[in-house]
């Protein structure tokens, strides 16, 4: 039984939709425990040895210190309100269904182009930094031609499906990892 109602709210008409709706936009599981760990020390990584270096030079240890603390809290609180909303509403969506389902389809509308935003300039700032090393590696190729082919390769894996994203990203983190280690256990 469909219980459908239409209403317009500031310009915009929004639909409620019933129980059944939602049944269909279901969570399915995708990864498992290993993927996730993979994806939690790969982004652990990443920040570490490329992102955290621009820290130290534009604000010093004190002021990357700060800048940690005030992202550790802000992350924290973020994954807590994640986690308490995807038990109360478990569908997909992410940000963009509990914000409508919360604010309305404005709320939803700015919260999903906030998410959509954040999804096209992460891979823009991996692809720069990705750029910068395989330039050190290979000085005759110019930069911008690293930086189309990383983007597209990272956005055909993506294209692909999220689980063939969190097995690459499992491999890399793999790779990384080993790669620390080596450097670890070499003699200084």
């Amino acid at each position: 039984m469909t219980t459908e109602q239409r209403i317009e709210i500031a310009g915009v008409e929004y639909e409620h939709v019933g129980a059944d709706y939602l049944e269909k936009r279901t969570l399915q599981r995708k990864a498992g425990w290993v993927l996730l760990w993979g994806l939690g020390v790969g982004a652990v990584i990443s920040g570490d040895y490329f992102g955290w270096n621009f820290g130290l030079t534009a604000g010093g240890f004190w002021g990357l210190a700060i800048a940690t603390i005030l992202m550790a809290i802000m992350y924290i609180t973020m994954m807590y309100c994640l986690a308490e909303l995807s038990t109360a509403l478990p569908h997909a969506g992410g940000p963009y269904s509990f914000a409508r389902q919360a604010m309305g389809p404005w709320g939803g509308y700015l919260t999903g182009l906030a998410v959509v935003i954040e999804y096209v300039i992460t891979p823009a700032v991996i692809v720069v930094g990705i750029g910068g090393y395989l330039n050190s590696v290979f000085p005759g190729v110019p930069l911008w031609v690293w930086w189309v082919v990383a983007y597209a390769i990272f956005v055909g894996i993506n294209i692909w499906g999220v689980e063939l994203t969190l097995k690459v990203s499992l491999a890399v983190t793999l790779i990384a990892t080993l790669v620390l280690f080596i450097f670890y256990v070499l003699p200084r």
